[in-house]
């Protein structure tokens, strides 16, 4: 059973601090090539901003990016996971709370965040390395 922490192994986390605005974290977003950002203060978590936010919460109701800042129109408070946790454990948390992407703590600490994509991803290597498996297996067989 893969961990999250193996899942976060070798990557960098990225991150904005909830004062600045939504102008400044989008171009954050789009030079990291990221849907979604962790929001910290001094190193806690405080919320995580997603393009889904910047849809809803700033471009239909017309707010002006360059003048609200992220941590009025982020989503607080998310739902974490320990990086101890099974990738089947944070797959069943996004499906349980509707949500893409969850923050990784080690204790209080955040570590890093994962996506569905990331999990998608990690289980689609896994059946094309069993799929491999057995057609050798079937091959060597016949």
């Amino acid at each position: 059973m893969e961990t999250i922490r193996a899942v976060l192994a070798d990557r960098n986390m990225f991150h904005v601090e909830q004062h600045l605005t939504v102008a400044e974290v989008a171009r954050t977003m789009a030079s990291l090539n990221v849907g979604a950002i962790l929001v910290l203060e001094r190193g806690e978590l405080r919320g995580i901003f997603s393009e889904r936010d910047l849809m809803t919460r700033v471009v239909v109701p017309g707010r002006d990016v360059m003048a609200t800042r992220v941590e009025e129109v982020m989503t607080p408070s998310p739902v974490t996971i320990q990086e101890s946790a099974s990738t089947e454990e944070a797959m069943e948390r996004m499906r349980r709370h509707k949500c893409r992407h969850l923050p990784v703590l080690c204790g209080a600490e955040v570590v890093g965040m994962v996506s569905m994509r990331d999990l998608m991803n990690l289980e689609l290597e896994k059946k094309t390395e069993e799929i491999a498996y057995m057609r050798n297996y079937i091959a060597g067989v016949s």
